[in-house]
């Protein structure tokens, strides 16, 4: 048979890493004749914008190339798909597609909205008696997938803000003043990469002296009291805080109403500028705020081995459970153990995934809501370790990108 492969939703470092884990499956096995990657997602999917990837992964070097690219090989989209019922024309599109390249199964590679995707396609073609595989692979910066112990992507963004959280903190400490850095995170609803940037912490730097998640309602005069405090300790404080942080009410700090996306998320406005200000005004110290934004979502250089080792072989994976048969489910991976850190993989439901957010756990939380605990570290520490052989060419990293 035929397959297909597509990429959705926000980059990774890792994200390509499971895109070649599913081509490196496809080539290796004699089930599989033609590999085909859909462009910009499923919208590409919809519009026939189909390439095919066998003579150009048949070389081993770019297939290796691949796995250390950071972003999505393919392009991505941010396409919701309407119930059947609603809109019928996506889906007739899609299965013209797969009947075009005789395709037998289709992998979606990407997070929350992604495997929303892989679940209306993986229930249309059960109840149609579509005998196409729908299978999920799943990716995210954000950690906040059910049914999985972490997400591809999110181990090297975890290294990524570790390491910027603590260079931020070598700059920060030079000066003979009291001076606050707020460093805004990613994590609009799970505050799992704000919480990575307690890796940060060596001997003789406690940075970031505060951590503040989504899953802890944020109360200003709380916050301006823990900065005084730690002002008064340590002259320099830096402040580690998701972009998506809640007050009291359930508002996000910097919820902007007039914005919403495609999936119904409310735009958020800056964080960081936010309660930079509000100590500018209320403490009057030196201050400044720090967005990562994009450049943790992608960040190839500081890439973890263990999240690209284990991004393509979830992809692998992805491509076995379709060949066993299996639809509606997605590759996933359970810890077995901290240390020494091992894990199993297997198949998930799709249905217990799909729309739904993991949260930090509340015992990974201080009781103050103001930093996280050893649970959290012996979590993360595994994910961010190992260095992987990037190419270098002159003196910058040798990614691979599609010819356009």
């Amino acid at each position: 048979m035929n397959i297909l492969v597509a990429q959705s939703g926000g980059p990774t470092a890792a994200i390509n890493a499971s895109l070649a884990g599913v081509i490196k499956a496809g080539l290796e096995s004699d089930k599989i004749d033609q590999i085909y990657g859909g462009m910009n997602g499923i919208q590409g999917i919809i519009e026939d914008h189909i390439m095919l990837l066998n003579s150009i992964f048949e070389d081993e070097k770019n297939l290796a190339k691949l796995k250390i690219t950071p972003a999505m090989y393919l392009g991505s989209c941010r396409y919701k798909l309407k119930t059947p019922n609603q809109d019928p024309s996506d889906f007739d599109a899609i299965l013209a597609a797969f009947k075009k390249y005789e395709i037998g199964a289709f992998f979606y590679i990407g997070g929350n909205d992604s495997m929303d995707t892989v679940e209306k396609l993986a229930d249309y073609t059960k109840e149609q008696n579509i005998d196409v595989k729908i299978v999920g692979v799943p990716k995210t910066v954000d950690n906040d997938l059910m049914q999985i112990d972490h997400t591809p992507g999110f181990g090297s963004a975890a290294r990524y803000v570790a390491t910027t959280v603590r260079e931020i903190a070598m700059d920060t400490y030079i000066y003979n003043m009291d001076t606050v850095v707020i460093v805004e995170i990613m994590g609009r609803d799970a505050g799992w990469l704000t919480a990575s940037s307690a890796l940060a912490r060596f001997d003789g730097s406690v940075a970031p002296h505060l951590i503040y998640l989504p899953e802890v309602e944020f109360d200003m005069e709380s916050f301006l009291q823990a900065v005084k405090r730690k002002l008064f300790k340590y002259h320099h404080v830096i402040v580690a805080v998701s972009e998506g942080v809640k007050t009291a009410d359930g508002e996000y700090l910097s919820s902007d109403h007039e914005k919403v996306d495609k999936f119904g998320h409310t735009a958020l406005a800056g964080t960081g500028t936010m309660l930079q200000d509000l100590i500018k005004d209320r403490i009057g110290c030196k201050v400044r705020s720090v967005e990562l934004n994009v450049c943790q979502r992608a960040a190839g250089h500081c890439t973890s081995e263990t999240d690209l080792s284990e991004s393509m072989q979830l992809g692998k994976n992805g491509v076995k459970y379709a060949l066993d048969g299996m639809s509606g489910v997605m590759a996933s991976i359970f810890r077995t153990s901290d240390a020494p850190y091992s894990v199993e993989y297997g198949p998930a439901d799709i249905h217990g995934i799909a729309n739904a957010a993991k949260p930090v756990p509340r015992e990974w939380i201080s009781e103050d809501g103001t930093d996280v605990t050893d649970g959290m570290i012996q979590y993360l520490k595994p994910l961010v370790l190992g260095d992987p052989d990037v190419p270098y060419a002159d003196g910058l990293p040798d990614y691979i990108i599609r010819n356009k």
